[in-house]
C-alpha cells in the first residue's frame, strides 16, 4: 500500500438470503453449495451483476463435507459472475458471516479491491456421515498394504460395531457440553428467569411477523425449493404456549426450551460491499457504512457459564475505539442464539458488580424498543454461518430507511468467541 494512502469508506450496497428452514424440512436434501449458489444467484439478479468481475467473494460453512474444501469458489463458478472472480472460505462458528464481511471490508478499506461479497451457509440436515475411528484407521491401513492378503488381514480386525455411523457431536470439544447446556448454566449463574426468556422469544416472533406483513423482507429474500418465508416463524405463538414447553437441556430445573432457543436450521445469506466510488459508478445507493468491528474470545472451560459472553469484551473494546457510548445507537441487533444469552448480556452491561467481574465499568441499559426491531434469530432461526449476513442486511436496511443513524451488532459463537460491529448512515 502506498504511504499515507487514505482509508476508504466501506459501504453495504446490497443483500440477499434464502428463507431459513428448520432442520429436515424444506432443504433436507440441499447441500451447502446448492444453498450458497442460490443465495449468490439471487444477489446477482437483484443487482444486475451478470458477468461482473468482483474483487473477491468470502464466506463459508460451519458444517462442511470434505468435498467442500473450496466451497465459496465452487459457488461463484455456479453463478453468472465473471468466473475470474476469486473466492475463499472462512469459518469462525456463528461469527462466520460477520467475520467474512470484516475480511472483505478491510480489503476495500485498504484499496486492495473495490467490491466484494461476504456470505455464509449451513445445513444441519445434509451433514457429513462420520465413520468410527477404528474403521477409518483400518481402511487407511488396508490402503497402504501391497497385497490382497495384507488388505484382508486388516479387514479382519473390524467388528460389527465399527460399521455403525457416528452421530456428529454438537458439544464443545473441551467441555463435552452442548451450547444449550452451557447456556443453561449461564441462565442459572446470572439469574435469568424463564418468564423473561419466553417474553423475549414471543417478541421476536411478533416483530418478525409484523415485518413480513409490512413487506420489509420483500427485497431481501430469494425463494428456494418452494419456501418463500422463514418456516421457523410462529405467528400463533403466545406466552401461554411457550410456558407449556418442557426444558430441553436440564429436564429437572432448566429454563431453556425449544421455544426460547434457536433450532437447528438450514440456509444461506450474502451481502454486497463496495467502495463509494464503485457504488456510484454502478448506480447503487449506499445503504450504510461499516465503520468498526471487534472480535473477542473468552475463557469458558473453567467458567462454563461464560461460553457465549465474549461479546461483553468485544463491545467494551469497540466502543472505546469508536469513542461512543452504548446508548448512542438507533438500532441494536443482538443475535438471539438463546433468549438467556441475550438477557445475560444486557444484565452484565447494566450491572456494576457483573461488569467489574469482566474488568469493565457498566455500560448501562439500552432502549429495548430499539432492540431486534424486525425480529431476530429466535424467530428466523439460525443457520450458523448464514446469520451474520441476515443481521448485516437487516441493519443496513433499517439505517437506509431512517436516512441516518448508527447501528450496533453483536453475535456470539461457539468456542467462546464473539464479534461486534458498528454500522452508520
Amino acid at each position: 500500500m502506498e504511504p499515507n494512502r487514505a482509508i476508504k469508506k466501506v459501504a453495504v450496497v446490497g443483500y440477499n438470503r434464502l428463507p431459513f428452514a428448520r432442520q429436515n424440512t424444506a432443504y433436507s436434501t440441499a447441500s451447502n453449495q446448492d444453498m450458497m449458489t442460490a443465495a449468490l444467484n439471487g444477489l446477482v439478479e437483484r443487482y444486475q451483476l451478470q458477468g461482473a468481475l468482483l474483487g473477491e467473494v468470502a464466506g463459508g460453512a460451519v458444517l462442511k463435507h470434505s468435498s467442500e474444501r473450496n466451497l465459496m469458489r465452487e459457488c461463484v463458478l455456479g453463478t453468472s459472475l465473471n468466473p475470474a472472480t476469486p473466492a475463499c472460505d472462512i469459518q469462525q462458528a456463528c461469527d462466520t458471516g460477520i467475520e467474512a464481511a470484516v475480511y472483505i471490508a478491510n480489503k476495500i478499506a485498504l484499496g486492495q479491491i473495490e467490491v466484494g461479497i461476504a456470505g455464509g451457509v449451513d445445513s444441519t440436515s445434509n451433514v457429513p456421515i462420520v465413520v468410527t475411528e477404528h474403521l477409518r484407521t483400518t481402511l487407511l491401513a488396508a490402503n497402504r498394504e501391497k497385497t490382497f492378503g495384507g488388505r484382508l488381514k486388516q479387514f479382519f480386525k473390524l467388528r460389527p460395531k465399527d460399521l455403525f455411523p457416528v452421530v456428529l457431536a454438537g458439544g464443545e470439544p473441551r467441555t463435552g457440553l452442548s451450547m444449550g447446556q452451557h447456556t443453561e448454566l449461564t441462565a442459572k449463574h446470572y439469574g435469568i428467569k424463564r418468564e423473561d426468556q419466553d417474553q423475549l422469544a414471543l417478541e421476536s416472533h411478533q416483530k418478525m411477523a409484523k415485518a413480513y406483513d409490512e413487506g420489509f423482507f420483500k427485497d431481501m429474500i430469494t425463494p428456494f425449493l418452494g419456501l418463500e418465508t422463514d418456516n421457523n416463524l410462529r405467528r400463533d405463538t403466545s406466552l401461554e404456549k411457550l410456558s407449556r414447553l418442557k426444558p430441553s437441556f436440564d429436564k429437572v430445573s432448566g429454563t431453556l426450551t425449544a421455544g426460547n432457543s434457536t433450532p437447528f436450521t438450514d440456509g444461506a445469506s450474502c451481502v454486497l460491499l463496495a467502495s463509494e466510488a464503485w457504488a456510484h459508478e454502478h448506480n447503487l445507493p449506499v445503504l450504510a457504512y461499516i465503520t468498526f468491528a471487534e472480535l473477542a474470545a473468552i475463557e469458558y472451560v473453567e467458567n462454563k457459564h461464560n461460553l457465549l459472553l465474549a461479546p461483553v469484551h468485544a463491545t467494551n473494546r469497540m466502543l472505546k475505539k469508536a469513542g461512543l457510548r452504548l446508548q448512542d445507537f438507533d438500532f441494536y441487533e443482538i443475535h438471539e442464539a438463546f433468549a438467556a444469552q441475550v438477557l445475560t448480556t444486557l444484565k452484565i452491561w447494566e450491572s456494576e458488580i457483573l461488569s467489574k467481574q469482566f474488568g469493565y465499568a457498566p455500560l448501562g441499559s439500552i432502549d429495548r424498543n430499539k432492540l431486534n426491531v424486525k425480529g431476530s434469530s429466535l424467530a428466523a432461526a439460525h443457520p450458523f454461518a448464514a446469520t451474520g449476513g441476515r443481521v448485516i442486511a437487516t441493519m443496513a436496511k433499517l439505517l437506509h430507511e431512517k436516512g441516518s443513524g448508527k447501528g450496533f451488532i453483536s453475535v456470539c459463537a461457539a468456542g467462546g468467541q464473539g464479534i461486534t460491529m458498528i454500522m452508520e448512515k
